[in-house]
């Protein structure tokens, strides 16, 4: 028998959530999932709203293959309809997101449709050590998040982009001669660049290229770091003692930092070159701070928001209240506190905040 005849009375069409509840609905199910570590899986299907007028019959077939748990919302109005699909069970994400979309495109096809939709789908929350689709970027999901919820704070967003440009530019044309000093400082110093360039990690997972005045020798090796920071993720690390007899978390007694790299480190001089990270928009004067690929490895998925929803900063809370006396899970709640609670006079008390948590040195190496 058609699927179509078998659909005419057992099977009725699903609602289907209005797009701004819908994307709040998927944010509020990703907060949900971070903390249970239960994935889930959301389908993306193009074109469902001409389909739909020219067959009603499409959307009581989806009916016929999804559960009653499973909720249908415009992921983008008229459009692409998203179908959440929550409560996997034991069943790997990988797995239940392919045995879904089998389902899914075989309802379709019996339909007579599957040539006119494009269908496909992601597993949330998103993991930003896996590479990404197009459909899986969490950037139309996380925009509905507190706080780039409303429109009067996404144009507060702008301003803060205006903010970064005007102060990474002058702060550059100010500071040249300093920059040009520190720099020849460092390259008479010991052997090697001035500047030291590493891979970083920014918002919503994409890498960038992270510029520092070179405060270690150049062939140092970085597997020491590596080390101690993944120890500190996992809650495993121990806490060293500084110069002013504080105990930190950070490596204390580096044996590859150089003696001028010590004090651009304990003044945070050497985070100037970071003002052209901001000028390129990879970066904002104020945000979280930017991970280390084999950082995000660690992280858990709660800890992923810190890269997934506001750009990493030159300074931050972090900075302010906790620097390295603060373990990663406070760290990871003053970024998330920063994201929740962020505007620009926020930002405006955090930069004013860090002369005074800089030359104080509280909590620095």
């Amino acid at each position: 028998m058609p699927l179509n005849a078998q659909l005419q009375h057992p099977f009725r069409e699903k609602p289907i959530e209005p797009e701004p509840e819908f994307l709040v609905r998927i944010a509020q199910e990703c907060r949900r999932a971070e903390r249970s570590k239960q994935r889930f899986v959301l389908v993306f299907i193009k074109g469902f709203e001409t389909a739909r007028k020219s067959d009603p019959v499409v959307a009581a077939s989806l009916a016929a293959v999804t559960r009653e748990t499973d909720m249908f919302g415009w992921y983008a109005s008229g459009s692409t309809m998203g179908i959440l699909c929550t409560e996997l069970g034991g069943t790997a994400a990988e797995v239940a997101r392919d045995t879904i979309l089998m389902k899914i495109q075989v309802a379709l096809a019996q339909a007579g449709r599957a040539e006119h939709l494009a269908v496909s789908a992601c597993i949330l929350p998103r993991d930003v050590n896996k590479p990404v689709a197009l459909e899986d970027s969490p950037k139309r999901i996380y925009e509905y998040l507190e706080p780039l919820s409303s429109q009067n704070l996404r144009v507060q967003l702008r301003i803060k982009r205006a903010i970064d440009l005007i102060g990474s530019a002058l702060l550059l044309v100010l500071l040249s001669p300093l920059l040009a000093l520190i720099a020849l400082v460092v390259k008479c110093s010991s052997p090697g660049p001035a500047l030291f360039r590493q891979t970083r990690v920014g918002q919503g997972g994409k890498h960038f290229t992270f510029l520092k005045y070179r405060s270690m020798a150049a062939t140092s090796d970085h597997s020491l770091h590596e080390d101690y920071v993944k120890q500190f993720i996992r809650g495993t690390a121990a806490r060293n003692t500084n110069d002013e007899g504080e105990r930190v978390f950070k490596l204390t007694q580096d044996p590859r930092v150089t003696r001028v790299g010590r004090f651009l480190r304990r003044t945070s001089l050497d985070e100037l070159p970071q003002l052209w990270n901001v000028l390129r928009g990879e970066m904002s004067l104020v945000g979280p701070r930017p991970p280390i690929p084999y950082e995000v490895e660690c992280y858990e998925f709660w800890h992923q928001r810190r890269v997934l929803e506001l750009k990493p900063g030159i300074t931050g809370l972090w900075q302010v209240r906790g620097r390295s006396r603060t373990d990663f899970d406070g760290m990871v709640r003053l970024d998330l506190e920063y994201a929740r609670t962020w505007s620009p006079w926020l930002d405006l008390k955090i930069l004013l905040q860090t002369p005074l948590a800089v030359f104080g040195a509280s909590g620095a190496h």
